[in-house]
């Protein structure tokens, strides 16, 4: 289950670095290089540092395989329909749901503490968005006030006190996902976030 989750978030998150990629007007080949690092980066940190080798993407091709098919595909797409302006927001939020889980699930199995477990679920849940957001020019969504960082920790920290209390790999993997979503989803839909440092304390120093 979890192989094929995980092979579905890097196509949901090749997605979304496609289109942050056509954005910014950037050719076919800008797009699947953003593409390629969104959906692999956070997988790849992640077993950097657990120390895991070869990478995930090294041993078994069809990470990369997929993630360039997902970038193609959007890219041919766009040039008939015009992706909603939303559609970029939606896709990341079922992106970061899916590697929380995934990268908790996958430290966990590694021995990894439970902290630990947690941390890589966030690791590989933003690690791509950042890079891919650095990449187009932007502020990556984990430095804004919006809750993003916040709804990968609570799916990560989810999984694990699932798993500690003896509940099965597919029913933990599936609630941190569910909780994420609706984290995200619900921070997005009602403009939730986090309380951000005063500006006149800021601009009195």
């Amino acid at each position: 289950m979890v192989y094929y989750l995980d092979l579905f978030g890097v196509g949901v998150f090749a997605v979304t670095g496609a289109l942050a990629a056509g954005r910014k007007h950037m050719d076919v080949f800008g797009i699947v290089v953003v593409a390629l690092v969104t959906a692999l980066g956070g997988g790849t940190l992640r077993d950097t540092v657990l120390g895991v080798r070869p990478l995930f993407w090294v041993a078994d091709t069809t990470y990369v395989i997929v993630a360039a098919a997902a970038a193609l595909v959007t890219f041919s797409a766009a040039r008939f329909a015009r992706p909603h302006p939303r559609l970029l927001l939606f896709a990341d939020a079922f992106g970061l749901a899916i590697f929380t889980a995934v990268g908790s699930q996958k430290a966990f199995a590694a021995g990894a503490p439970g902290l630990i477990a947690v941390l890589m679920g966030v690791m590989t849940g933003v690690a791509g968005g950042m890079v891919r957001d650095v990449l187009c020019g932007e502020i990556p969504l984990i430095l804004r006030k919006e809750i993003y960082a916040t709804a990968s920790l609570a799916g990560g920290v989810a999984f694990v006190l699932l798993r500690s209390m003896a509940v099965s790999q597919p029913v933990s993997t599936t609630a941190a996902v569910l909780l994420v979503v609706a984290v995200r989803l619900a921070a997005i839909h009602w403009r939730l976030s986090l309380p951000a440092f005063p500006a006149r304390d800021a601009e009195s120093d």
